[in-house]
């Protein structure tokens, strides 16, 4: 499929305020990052300054999102899964060792945990928020069990307040994954402030992209000290060959993405505001689409900034139906998505043991939703066609379906 091609007209970069779009090509991507005349002046300014590699932007970097999420530390990492694997580590987890996570979440997280060598065993979620279920979470504690990771899915916060008591109440550490949900807040508190580590990615198709990159973020100095051990040596440690502590996994940041980073965190509330509007004008044009549930905000849930557009289909809906809707779109050249294939029906999970079966709510979601296009550069005209192509589609498969 062929990409929109960015318009680079100086005219047209004549402020910060200016934004890139693309030129419509037919193609309707799935996202589109928000990049203005700030982010490539930051980067141009980068690359003309004698350090690219990690250096003074990325502490900077580090500085600034902490002090937005008001945590003590934070840690630039390449990814969200070397994050959460080195937060891990730091917490002396490995084989042998249990972590409860869920199934219905973005996977490249949760491989982290079979990548230290510990068993991921999975919790079932809420239907309708699609986050960790706390009591089903407390349900698969265990002697072995040495942690939790509770995800903020496709932006609604989770139940912290309960996760909390029962991270608490069996002395576990709390890994909070906030990928998919930067400026998502419960009970007025952005998501980032309720674990005891949380994990940032800005790869694309997230609302802050950096290309590639991630942040933990930590009040502990002990986790933040021993993440940075694992994360590298300075180069004041370099002299020598012999190897005085941890081996470190050189998972450093470079200086051009934190250069982005920060460019783009100084927008981020224009950002999400922008989202936000596109989000309006897909609700506008969904209303009228019978058979489907309407997004969902738990009581506690102050803002939900949404990763993706989702659609959770009514549930005579089938699996293959829902299959058949996105390849519909695509052959209309809009790009959407099946939200999750569940992880514990995935091939190195289903080698651990897992079935389908073994968590009924993650797969009656899973089965039934699709991620449409969500990013600003997308027009009204454009959202209306996705819509009425996703129900002209869902006529071929058996309209008139149930909403729950």
């Amino acid at each position: 499929m062929s990409k929109p091609v960015l318009v680079h007209d100086a005219d047209r970069l004549e402020d910060e305020e200016t934004v890139l779009t693309p030129v419509s090509s037919g193609f309707i991507p799935l996202s589109d990052p928000d990049i203005t005349l700030a982010e490539i002046e930051a980067v141009e300014g980068t690359l003309r300054s004698p350090r690219l590699s990690n250096g003074p932007l990325v502490e900077e970097f580090e500085a600034a999102f902490a002090a937005y999420l008001g945590r003590k530390y934070a840690i630039a990492v390449p990814s969200g899964t070397l994050g959460l694997l080195m937060a891990l580590k730091a917490y002396g987890i490995g084989p042998g060792d249990e972590v409860i996570a869920s199934s219905y979440s973005f996977r490249e997280i949760a491989h982290a945990i079979s990548i230290v060598g510990a068993r991921p065993v999975f919790a079932d979620i809420d239907y309708y928020s699609g986050t960790l279920a706390p009591a089903k979470v407390e349900a698969r504690i265990t002697d072995k069990t040495k942690a939790i990771v509770a995800g903020n899915t496709n932006g609604h916060p989770a139940r912290w307040t309960e996760l909390r008591e029962i991270a608490t109440r069996h002395r576990l550490p709390l890994l909070e994954d906030s990928t998919e949900a930067i400026g998502s807040k419960y009970k007025g508190s952005l998501v980032g402030s309720f674990g005891d580590v949380a994990i940032f990615d800005f790869a694309q198709p997230f609302a802050m992209t950096c290309g590639e990159g991630g942040m933990v973020v930590t009040d502990d100095v002990d986790i933040a000290v021993a993440m940075r051990r694992n994360r590298s040596h300075r180069l004041d440690e370099r002299a020598s060959v012999v190897v005085s502590g941890t081996p470190s996994h050189h998972a450093v940041m470079s200086d051009l993405t934190a250069a982005l980073g920060l460019a783009q965190l100084k927008r981020i509330e224009e950002i999400l505001e922008r989202r936000r509007l596109i989000e309006q004008i897909y609700y506008s044009q969904v209303q009228s689409f019978e058979g489907i549930k309407d997004p969902y905000v738990g009581p506690d849930v102050t803002d939900v900034n949404w990763f993706l557009y989702q659609v959770h289909l009514g549930t005579r809906f089938s699996r293959s139906s829902r299959d058949s809707i996105v390849e519909d779109l695509r052959v209309e050249q809009v790009e959407a998505v099946v939200y999750s294939n569940p992880l514990h029906l995935q091939r190195h999970y289903f080698d651990l043991g897992y079935r389908r079966g073994d968590y009924l709510v993650t797969e009656k979601v899973a089965d039934r939703v699709v991620a449409l296009p969500f990013h600003v550069h997308l027009t009204t005209d454009q959202i209306a066609f996705i819509v009425a192509t996703m129900k002209d589609a869902s006529v071929n498969v058996g309209a008139g379906a149930a909403i729950y």
